[in-house]
């Protein structure tokens, strides 16, 4: 990730051959600490806590805000009320400039997990809080520091363009696809099912460049699983899946499950099972539209953060 942005900062030519793997990189990274967070790369806590920053820098937001709003919230809800990522907030409808504006809504409501969870660090653990705030200074500085590096070194129009292909642009989209896979993967699924709570995008190279990440429904059963064993787990309950919910191709189903049923309506993907809104009678559900955590127990504050600071 940085040879590949210093040799575009040092040679701006390169821009066209290289810029490309800067928004892919981005969108691995952002893999990366989803990854982490779940399953701590190292065993030394410290070497841990030193990684988590690293990828922040090119993942485009500091990598804690994975345990608010998807390690405390978003796998104790899935995508039903009270997780702040839910695919339909506004509608159930499932086409190309719904999926395409998610991004905007979701990043909206994950702010409020966020804050609660800065919040309650501040006054039970400040050491987690100084490993917050030390995520943000180094994010924050290096978002800046390398738009002014390339201004200097290049002038206002060209290297605002290098900033913008090689760090800024790259970090919009490494946040913006981590939130669209989320959609992808839960909308019109059955969160009330055993298995039919999301969808898998099966293709290997797909899984290749995602580290398996594909393979969503074994995520959430096996959410300490190393990315790695996915496969293996995914295999085991694939013919319990339902067939609408194992997606061979990521294009394809980009194509055929937003874009085409914009233009006609009656190929939109239907829903699995029972909607996330719709819960089994006997079942009752908080509804917090703001996401808010549930838990008040500093215990459960500090494990979900099992791997930025364990």
């Amino acid at each position: 990730m940085p040879a590949v942005l210093i040799a575009q900062y040092a040679n701006p030519k390169l821009l066209p051959y290289l810029s490309w793997l800067s928004f892919y990189f981005a969108m691995a990274a952002g893999t990366i600490a989803h990854n982490h967070n779940h399953c701590p790369t190292f065993k030394n806590r410290r070497l841990n806590s030193w990684f988590a920053t690293w990828i922040s820098l090119f993942y485009g937001y500091p990598t804690f805000a994975w345990v608010p709003t998807h390690n405390l919230n978003h796998h104790k809800h899935v995508n039903r009320a009270g997780d702040a990522t839910i695919t339909w907030r506004h509608t159930p409808r499932n086409v190309w400039y719904i999926a395409f504006s998610y991004f905007f809504v979701s990043a909206y409501y994950q702010s409020g997990p966020i804050k609660e969870y800065i919040a309650k660090a501040k006054r039970s653990n400040p050491k987690l809080h100084r490993h917050i705030m030390t995520q943000y200074t180094i994010w924050g500085t290096a978002l800046g520091g390398l738009l002014v590096l390339a201004i200097t070194m290049h002038g206002f129009a060209l290297g605002t363009k290098v900033w913008l292909l090689t760090y800024g642009g790259p970090s919009l989209f490494g946040m913006y696809t981590m939130m669209w896979f989320n959609y992808m993967q839960h909308v019109h699924a059955d969160p009330w099912s055993e298995h039919n709570h999301s969808r898998n995008i099966t293709g290997r190279i797909f899984n290749f460049l995602v580290f398996n990440n594909g393979l969503h429904t074994v995520h959430h059963e096996h959410p300490g699983a190393h990315w790695s064993k996915l496969p293996e787990l995914h295999a085991k309950i694939a013919d319990q899946i339902d067939p609408a919910l194992n997606q061979p191709s990521f294009w394809w189903w980009v194509i055929r499950g937003t874009i085409i049923p914009a233009f006609i309506p009656s190929l939109e993907t239907k829903q699995i099972g029972r909607a996330a809104y719709d819960p089994p009678e006997g079942n009752v559900v908080s509804m917090k539209e703001n996401g808010s955590l549930v838990t008040d127990s500093v215990d459960a504050l500090d494990a979900g953060n099992n791997a930025q600071m364990a």
